[in-house]
């Protein structure tokens, strides 16, 4: 870390803030542009399933007035403020009196497993394929292969997901086609279940796994052909050293920086990917409950999911930032001092 400078590290972690707060006043104004608000959605809910509520008209106002709905925005926004910088979202509107967190904290642990896997390997492997076709000393009969695996590329996430489940979960019985894990099973930590999980885990990571790792090979692909020119590449392979060295050390090494780049800001749309896979496999993680939130117009919950995500990408491209000198020792941020 000897590269970095305590001004660059206030620098990033400002503009990390700054981030966070653009990330978090989008979500508070984009639910309230609807014109809507999530009391009369509720209401409305209740007199569908009943038929009629009686009072509806004072129901509704009573709980604007319980929630601060009528205060001005402004005296809104400031006290939403408040409650994300101590990460209280306060109750639910639409499954009163149930705390906002209590509803997300089920859900978040499988989200987090889910893309934390799905993202991982979607990058080794696109990585992977994309440094072995742009190596000029791959065999002819893989490079020939590789590009296959591109395919799916151009797939959404959620049409791929919904192929899968025809294909694999309807045709074939292979595999479950919803949910997380069946009724069947006791959940904990038990054999059953852990292996249930990874049952019904497998097509929400495939559906994610295989339309995005094409993203990666590409792009790497184009850095690996133009280390193949760069001095040091070259007098390597010179040197006589062996391929296994120079493809890792000298090849992907210099050439997996702006890959690491493209990872870290692409994490907001696996994310945003992920929350209609989740929905079209019921996957009972944040996206899925996200989802359910919207129509729900649940604003509260809306706000706890979408800024835990906006905190937890911001922070994993300052982390990766902050890295960058490990990865390759070659970038410094002091500034040069001419002689």
């Amino acid at each position: 870390m000897a590269g970095l400078t305590r001004g660059y590290l206030i620098q990033r972690i400002l503009m990390w803030i700054l981030t966070i707060w653009i990330g978090v006043t989008l979500t508070f104004a984009i639910p309230r542009l609807g014109g809507s608000d999530p009391t009369t959605a509720m209401v409305l809910a209740m007199m569908n399933l009943r038929g009629y509520v009686e009072n509806a008209n004072q129901i509704i106002e009573s709980y604007k007035q319980s929630f601060g709905l009528n205060d001005p925005v402004y005296i809104q926004y400031i006290r939403y403020l408040g409650h994300v910088v101590r990460f209280d979202y306060g109750f639910s509107f639409a499954r009163f009196p149930t705390a906002a967190w209590d509803i997300v904290t089920p859900a978040l642990p499988w989200t987090l497993g889910l893309l934390s896997v799905a993202s991982v390997l979607s990058f080794i492997i696109g990585v992977t394929i994309g440094s072995l076709m742009g190596w000029r000393r791959t065999p002819r009969w893989l490079q020939t292969i590789l590009p296959t695996s591109l395919t799916f590329t151009s797939i959404p996430y959620f049409m791929f997901g919904i192929f899968l489940i025809s294909i694999i979960a309807f045709k074939l019985h292979w595999l479950p086609a919803t949910g997380g894990y069946s009724m069947s099973v006791n959940p904990g930590w038990n054999l059953p279940f852990i292996k249930d999980v990874l049952l019904h885990a497998i097509m929400p990571l495939l559906s994610i796994v295989l339309t995005s790792m094409g993203g990666w090979a590409l792009g790497m692909r184009g850095l690996m052909i133009g280390v193949n020119n760069e001095d040091y590449f070259l007098l390597a392979q010179a040197k006589g050293l062996s391929p296994a060295r120079i493809f890792f050390r000298y090849g992907i090494r210099n050439a997996i920086l702006p890959a690491l780049t493209a990872f870290a800001l692409g994490l907001g749309a696996l994310v945003g990917g992920s929350t209609l896979v989740e929905w079209i496999f019921a996957y009972p993680g944040t996206g899925y409950t996200l989802y359910r939130s919207i129509q729900d117009q649940d604003y509260t919950v809306i706000q706890t999911i979408t800024n835990l995500m906006i905190v937890i990408t911001a922070t994993g491209v300052l982390i990766l930032d902050l890295l960058y000198p490990l990865v390759d020792p070659r970038i410094t941020y002091k500034r040069s001092v001419s002689s």
